[in-house]
């Protein structure tokens, strides 16, 4: 069982080095005109933070995911590199 686990977090954290690594490649590569498809995308989540103001502290609560074609490139190499371990 132990062992399971573990290889859930692997898969977890391939996949978000897979992410990032991808919005990264789309967005340095994103103004090159042959490659600019590799920035499109879209985003979700909430355009304005929620504020929470207690008087004595302020809390803002934000969340929003972009996925572009990169990203979904980078979740698949992620994957792909996991199939090889």
């Amino acid at each position: 069982m132990k062992g399971q686990s573990q290889n859930v977090w692997v898969v977890v954290l391939l996949i978000l080095a897979g992410i990032v690594l991808g919005g990264f490649i789309g967005n340095l590569l994103g103004d090159v005109p042959a490659l600019s498809w590799l920035a499109y995308g879209s985003k979700f989540g909430m355009s304005s933070p929620l504020v929470l103001d207690l008087g004595v502290i302020t809390l803002q609560f934000a969340f929003t995911i972009r996925f572009t074609i990169a990203g979904i490139i980078g979740i698949i190499v992620a994957l792909l590199v996991y199939r090889k371990l």
